[in-house]
This record gives structure tokens, sequence and C-alpha cells, in this order.
């Protein structure tokens, strides 16, 4: 079963999806941001246009364990996006995906100049990776 993540940023949605076995994410994609509504349809589409079976969406949350800002946002969306779709859409920690991302991209060995830009679908895909890493017993059945 395929799996897509979505970073939910205020300017940019980056997707990831899952290899069929549920193993390894890969970048699939940013989109930009235009309203919750359009978001949530075109994320929607890509899910069925690629085959997936469920939907992971990233919450960020603060220092007492509570969605903050972002986090919130991401709810929201998440909420609209399940009354667009059939797939499961689920949240999961994104705490520190940029970050992990942006390490990646400089271990990487990517110039400077290539480094500049959006991480968000490079996110979605560590915040993909944490969740296949968290579930190889459930996605291979």
């Amino acid at each position: 079963m395929k799996i897509l993540a979505v970073d939910h940023g205020q300017k940019n949605l980056g997707l990831a999806l899952s290899d069929e076995t549920g193993f390894l994410a890969r970048p699939a994609g940013v989109f930009s941001h235009v309203s919750k509504l359009l978001d949530a349809a075109q994320v929607a589409e890509f899910a069925v246009r690629h085959q997936v079976g469920r939907i992971i969406v990233g919450v960020s949350y603060d220092e007492a364990g509570d969605p903050n800002a972002a986090g919130r946002r991401a709810i929201n969306f998440s909420e609209v996006l399940g009354q667009q779709t059939e797939i499961p859409v689920e949240l999961w920690d994104e705490s520190l995906t940029t970050q992990d991302a942006r390490a990646a991209r400089i271990a990487s060995g990517a110039p400077r100049k290539k480094r500049a830009g959006h991480l968000d679908d490079v996110a979605a895909a560590v915040l993909l990776q944490d969740y296949l890493d968290s579930h190889p017993s459930q996605l291979s059945s």
C-alpha cells in the first residue's frame, strides 16, 4: 500500500510517497498554498491518481505537547481533506522534519546554491520515513 505524507505549510504543501511495500519514502512534489479547500482538493486528487491507501499529515507541537499555530492549521487542513476523500487521513508528529531535511541536503553534498529554496517535499519524505519506520508490521500486512 502506498502512503502519501503532507508537510502543510503557510506557503507550500510538500508531498512524499512511499513505495508499494511501505518501506521507503521519497519526495513527490510541492503545491503552492491557495486555500484550505483547494489545497485539500489537490492533495485528494494527487492521492487518487497515485493509488494511495493512507494519507499522513504532519502536525507540529509546542514544548507543552500541544499543537502550535502551524499544527492547528495542519489539523484543520486534515479535517477538510478527510471530507474530500475516503482515503484514511492520519496525523503524525512532524517535529524537526525541516531541520532534518536541511541536514540531509547538506550531508548529500549539495552546493549552497542548490540547498536554497523550499525543502517542503524533502521534509514530507522525512516525516513519512519516520512514520514508515514506526509502523513496519502494520504496513506489510
